[in-house]
């Protein structure tokens, strides 16, 4: 199933995108859902009891294998004697330590496979039947515009029905779909249709595993931390999926490597509903609309109303729109600057390489306070690498500028937990489609505007001017993050208001 948005430039949903402040602390206000099932119940240690007054996540009892993030104590309900854990693992290796999460990451590894083969084999397939060099570069933008209907229309999905069922359900429906396209009678119009409605899917398929990591891990430290892995996974498949996707079609044609990619599909929906627990819809049924579209559209119109969800939103969408104009115009830039396809593919990982390392170091080596203090900081400065683009620099200067840009990008780790700490939990699964749906589409439309830009000036003006325009940009949105605060307006502010 679609997973992941997987696309060239770091962005604040995927790599696709991404002034201190505090931590928020908009979760102490109410009771968390299900904490999760470790491998084990961690060792535990007297403390003190809670302060008058305050409202505690009370998960799981120890006994039952629940903790909270990593290396944060959990109190043991029931337990007389107030002992809580004090010795969980810390960084990526606590979030492992979690089976449902195991479980969840095969199968995004599986269902990032099946996307990213589907991608090159259907491309090459439509060229084998038309020659149109138009057509098949077609199957590509397909991936992407379907994406606002999707995550627009389809986004009370993620939140009127059960999670593990609408999983489950989107990868089957892709798997039938896919299985579609490798009968060979399936003309190209059929073949380009059916791109659009797996790629409708995605949003929905996507949004709503965001949603069920917050039931898996709890809303904290450990959320962040399987965002983070999901999303560098979808980073690194730029690097190595589609080279693996090339050298399968050297061994089985087109329609063959695309019928491989049902399997996948099958797979990664068995692992999901037999390895994951069934739990019940975020959006009761007598909250709901009087149908999907009207709890799609009410979701979103909640989710923009709330001026704090809506600062936040556009802080994973604005910057990603402007940083993926080098990666538009990487080959006429390569083109101006005299290099040929090995510096060009060294440019073309030099972005995604600069995130993974950033984000590797912040989850695994900063404090969740740490990378909450970096969030608007790195936000605003992220783009200002691409300034030097305005000297038309050579490949070594353009490389470091575009791994520094995939640094900045860091931001989005802690900018995971304040947009969960912000959105209501009968809202979640219909604001991350939505956040989902809306970085896919405005990083398609900053490659388009892009090149618009490119027919009238100069490559390297085009993407310096991107650099500063963005960068002013995103300082506005740090200072408006930074009015909002955490729960002060809106939606937030009603909930934590009527858990107190």
């Amino acid at each position: 199933m679609p997973t992941e948005p997987a696309r060239p430039a770091p962005g604040p949903g995927d790599h696709l995108a991404r002034a201190a402040e505090e931590t928020p602390t908009a979760t102490t206000a109410r009771s968390p859902r299900p904490a999760f099932e470790a491998d084990g119940p961690p060792p535990t240690a007297p403390v003190g009891p809670p302060r008058p007054g305050a409202v505690a996540h009370v998960p799981r009892s120890v006994s039952d294998g629940a903790a909270g993030p990593a290396g944060a104590p959990v109190p043991g309900v029931g337990d007389p004697a107030g002992r809580v854990a004090v010795t969980a693992p810390r960084g990526y290796r606590a979030v492992f330590r979690v089976r449902e999460f195991r479980v969840v990451f095969a199968a995004h590894l599986l269902s990032l496979l099946g996307v990213v083969v589907t991608e090159i084999s259907l491309t090459v397939l439509v060229y084998d039947l038309t020659g149109s060099p138009l057509l098949s570069a077609l199957t590509f933008a397909l991936g992407l515009l379907p994406y606002l209907f999707g995550g627009t229309l389809l986004a009370g999905v993620a939140d009127r029905y059960p999670a593990r069922r609408v999983l489950v359900v989107c990868d089957l429906l892709c798997a039938g779909l896919v299985a579609v396209m490798v009968a060979p009678g399936t003309p190209v119009a059929g073949l380009l249709a059916l791109r659009c409605a797996v790629a409708a899917v995605a949003p929905v398929f996507t949004g709503t595993r965001m949603a069920a990591l917050t039931d898996i891990l709890g809303e904290g430290d450990l959320y962040v931390l399987g965002r983070s892995l999901l999303r560098i996974v979808s980073q690194s498949a730029l690097l190595a999926g589609f080279a693996v996707g090339g050298v399968l079609l050297t061994v089985v044609p087109p329609r063959g490597a695309i019928a491989i990619t049902v399997v996948t599909f099958l797979c990664s929906a068995a692992l999901l509903r037999f390895g994951t627990k069934d739990r019940p819809a975020r959006l009761r049924k007598k909250d709901g609309g009087a149908n999907l579209l009207r709890d799609s559209l009410d979701g979103a119109r909640l989710v923009f109303a709330d001026r704090r969800i809506r600062a936040l939103m556009l802080l994973f969408w604005v910057p990603a729109m402007f940083v993926v104009a080098p990666e538009a115009l990487m080959a006429p830039y390569a083109d101006r600057i005299c290099v040929g396809p090995a510096a060009l593919g060294l440019m073309m990982c030099a972005m995604p390489v600069g995130h993974i390392a950033a984000e590797l170091v912040a989850g695994s080596a900063l404090s969740p306070r740490t990378r909450s203090r970096i969030v608007l900081p790195s936000a605003a400065v992220g783009l200002v690498p691409l300034i030097v683009y305005a000297v038309t620099p050579g490949m070594t200067l353009a490389l470091v500028a575009l791994a520094l840009s995939g640094v900045g990008a860091v931001y989005v780790i802690g900018l995971d937990q304040w947009f969960v700490d912000a959105v209501p939990d009968e809202l979640r699964g219909r604001a991350m489609t939505l956040m989902t749906a809306g970085l896919m589409t405005i990083q398609g439309l900053g490659m388009a505007l892009a090149g618009l830009a490119a027919e009238f000036l100069p490559v390297h003006q085009v993407v310096a001017g991107s650099g500063l325009i963005g960068t002013v940009c995103s300082v506005l949105l740090v200072y408006e993050v930074r009015r909002t605060g955490p729960g002060k307006t809106g939606v937030g502010a009603h909930r934590q208001m009527t858990t107190r």
